[in-house]
């Protein structure tokens, strides 16, 4: 049976990435024998160009029906200067998350051994570092209401949002991270900032409701701004670490760089059921785009872990992942993880890398 993969280039290097995970993902598909049907639209800053809004409803359609999506980036520049909120690229990206109930964001922070040396901490520090951050993406203050900007009497502007979660959506998410921490060694870090908002007063409350449910799991908590400071001060102390959307934005890129270069960082968002959306951890960047030299690998990796939660491929999944190990190991580098000795590579380049380690 066929199963159809949405690709959603966006804007930046978005779709200069992309490319290269679909030349992966179209080898993988001939090697496995996988029945995968690719389709691409258009997402964020080009849909607004082509269209008017950062989400067509073709887009959101094709979502819908797809077993799973493939996103570059969305962003820019270009667009940030729109008075409307609604007509930022970021909207596409939010809209998709929400209208299909994508709440479990995966950002797994491994350092690969080749790279040891592209971390800003000491070896000994990093080496050996495989944390999962588990983020809950569809509530919280993105999210809540009301939210607003005016300019109140007297012309002083204010801008306002709502930190905002019911115990479900925090069990739900809770659940994802048990799960995942008991696949891996049984550690589970919550981080909250309790001490101070009560919202976070509740998402304690119910972890530790879900952590009998889970008696092989050890689970801790952390105020979120001493979780910043162990993430750099001694990062392998976490294994799992589940938390809000807003604190989860912020410690996953900083997890990120632990590892050197968060061009090399995959990411995974799911609904109840594993269908989900997969993306870089990066941005659109687009102070490079057009120049090839952007890394594709976060987008390859993230094609594997599309591959291993949604599509049941685990063995192509595998296969990406050691192709990935093997071109590092060749050496060949694109620019953000280029150090001295190695062969600097294109993004293309590094794309075609991939697909001959796979063969």
């Amino acid at each position: 049976m066929a199963k159809n993969v949405l690709i959603l280039p966006g804007d930046g290097i978005g779709p200069e990435i992309v490319a290269e995970a679909r030349k992966v993902l179209e080898r993988v598909n001939q090697q496995f024998s996988l029945g995968l049907e690719l389709n691409e639209a258009l997402v964020g800053g080009a849909a607004i160009d082509a269209t008017g809004v950062p989400l067509p409803d073709e887009t959101l359609a094709a979502a819908k029906a797809a077993d799973a999506i493939l996103l570059g980036a969305v962003g820019g520049p270009k667009w940030d200067t729109n008075p409307d909120f609604q007509i930022r690229p970021e909207k596409g990206l939010l809209g998709i998350r929400s209208q299909l109930g994508l709440f479990g964001n995966l950002r797994p922070a491994i350092l690969y051994p080749q790279l040891a040396h592209a971390s800003t901490l000491k070896p000994e520090v990093v080496s050996g570092l495989d944390i999962l951050i588990v983020r809950e993406l569809t509530g919280g203050i993105y999210f809540g209401q009301p939210r607003g900007y005016r300019t109140k009497e007297g012309g002083v502007r204010e801008g306002f949002n709502t930190y905002v979660y019911d115990e479900n959506e925090i069990r739900r998410i809770g659940r994802v991270a048990f799960e995942a921490a008991r696949a891996r060694n049984k550690k589970l870090c919550s981080v909250d900032k309790a001490n101070v908002l009560e919202v976070t007063v509740l998402w304690r409350e119910v972890m530790n409701e879900l952590a009998a449910e889970y008696p092989d799991v050890e689970l801790s908590h952390m105020y979120v701004d001493n979780a910043a400071m162990q993430l750099v001060r001694a990062p392998k102390q976490f294994d799992v670490v589940v938390t809000g959307n807003m604190f989860g934005d912020i410690l996953s890129d900083a997890a990120a760089m632990l590892t050197g270069s968060i061009g090399m960082l995959p990411s995974a968002s799911l609904d109840a059921n594993n269908k989900g959306m997969y993306e870089p951890c990066h941005g659109s960047a687009p102070d490079i785009a057009g120049q090839g030299i952007a890394n594709p690998l976060a987008t390859i990796l993230s094609a594997a872990m599309m591959l291993r939660y949604s599509l049941n491929a685990p063995e192509a999944a595998d296969a990406i992942e050691a192709a990935v190990s093997k071109v590092l190991d060749q050496p060949l580098r694109t620019a953000d993880i280029m150090s001295e000795g190695m062969r600097r590579v294109s993004t293309s380049e590094m794309g075609d890398a991939v697909v001959a380690a796979l063969a």
